[in-house]
């Protein structure tokens, strides 16, 4: 089992290429932002949505610790509820295009033949077209709300999953234990998800903690664009949009805080993924 990620441009080599603390950081930063968004409700001095427009742009204090944005609405609290909308788009872009991904990858590699052709093809048309504009103009059907650009971005990243599941059945077909267990009268059903997931299941879970980054920032980039989620609803790229006024005005932070922490965790994210792919990949060789 030494298939390597599919990979996509740009920081998908950073986890490979870091040494050092910097995996352990990241995964503790990473583990930080979970626990801050399942704790916000109880971590969030003020209501997200409560306004104040006398403090509207005021700077940080003992009172708002991040200070308050254009709209007069805390800082922090906004980022700790934000975590929540943010994370939880990207969960389901990688449950459902890790689950469908595997089953197809299962079923082309395991299967072959006229089905692999079909399975094959049909992801390879989803390539031909960008998951950032699949989501948009499902999203222009649909309307605003989270689901429509989730089904989306989860249908575009699909293949990536698929296609590694597929090279790593082909190579566990040619183990000695199929044939063991071919022999022994095991249905070829129980050969696969009982022997052939299991050994393949680390790598394409390595897979989609590198795509949960990725689906993030696609996320956050749709939600800047104003066709995620809802004005009203904390969110760290429709923090980023909201502001702009304050650039406008003098005061960056209540932009330059939600774009730092989408980075700061698609990198997070991204090294854990690509850490755990070669660890995977040395015990397997």
């Amino acid at each position: 089992m030494t298939a390597a990620l599919t990979r996509r441009p740009g920081l998908a080599r950073l986890g490979t290429a870091a040494g050092g603390p910097l995996p352990l950081l990241c995964l503790g930063f990473a583990a930080l932002v979970v626990l801050a968004a399942l704790l916000a409700p109880w971590l969030a001095p003020y209501d997200p949505n409560g306004v104040d427009l006398g403090n509207a742009l005021a700077g940080p204090s003992p009172d708002h610790l991040l200070g308050v944005d254009a709209a007069g609405r805390d800082t922090l609290s906004r980022l700790l509820l934000g975590a929540r909308t943010s994370l939880l788009g990207p969960l389901g872009v990688v449950a459902f295009s890790t689950v469908a991904g595997l089953a197809i990858g299962l079923a082309a590699g395991w299967r072959g033949g006229w089905l692999d052709s079909v399975l094959s093809r049909s992801t390879e048309l989803v390539f031909a077209f960008p998951g950032m504009l699949l989501a948009i103009l499902i999203v222009s059907v649909y309307g605003e709300g989270l689901l429509a650009p989730v089904v989306a971005l989860a249908i575009a990243y699909l293949p990536y999953v698929s296609r590694l599941t597929r090279s790593l059945v082909l190579t566990e077909r040619t183990r000695p234990y199929v044939s063991a267990h071919r022999v022994q009268g095991h249905s070829a059903a129980q050969i696969c998800l009982r022997h052939v997931l299991p050994n393949i299941a680390p790598v394409v879970l390595a897979q989609s903690a590198v795509n949960f980054g990725y689906a993030l920032m696609d996320l956050a980039g749709l939600s800047f664009l104003g066709l995620a989620v809802p004005a009203l609803t904390p969110d760290w790229g429709r923090m980023v949009f909201d502001g702009q006024t304050a650039i406008q005005h003098g005061y960056p932070l209540s932009a330059i805080l939600p774009c730092a922490l989408v980075v700061l965790t698609v990198v997070a994210f991204n090294v854990v993924g690509e850490r755990w792919a070669d660890r995977v990949a040395r015990r397997a060789s």
